[in-house]
């Protein structure tokens, strides 16, 4: 486990792609079914898409980071992300015929340290188009 976890801890491609892994199988247990991972077009790519239990889609950026110096995953999310989020979500869903179902932002922050379990926070609901 130690030297799967400092590869983890030093390759972030490698980080983000168990990130995704470990959010989905977090909202799994919350109730939530998946529809797609990292849905990807011209303007911008969606980490996971997924159904919640009352039909809702939600959009879920998935922020995963080694350690917790410094700001956290969820600052990440600048406005022009939030953009590029939103016009990706809506091709998504002209795509898909499904332009009449309500649907949210989520932002799932996991933090891996080297000593802890992973840290894994849900902001449901993140923001608002």
């Amino acid at each position: 486990m130690l030297l799967k976890k400092s590869k983890l801890l030093t390759d972030r491609e490698h980080l983000g792609r168990w990130g995704e892994k470990r959010c989905e199988k977090f909202l799994k247990r919350k109730g939530l079914k998946t529809l797609t991972r990292n849905f990807s077009c011209k303007t911008g790519e969606l980490d996971l898409v997924m159904v919640d239990t009352d039909s809702t889609i939600v959009f879920v950026e998935v922020r995963t980071k080694a350690g917790s110096d410094f700001a956290t995953p969820e600052d990440s999310i600048t406005a022009p992300k939030k953009t590029r989020l939103l016009r990706t979500a809506r091709y998504f869903l002209a795509t898909n015929n499904i332009q009449v179902r309500p649907y949210r932002f989520d932002i799932v922050a996991i933090v891996l340290d080297k000593s802890a379990r992973p840290d894994i926070k849900h902001y449901k609901n993140a923001f608002t188009p």
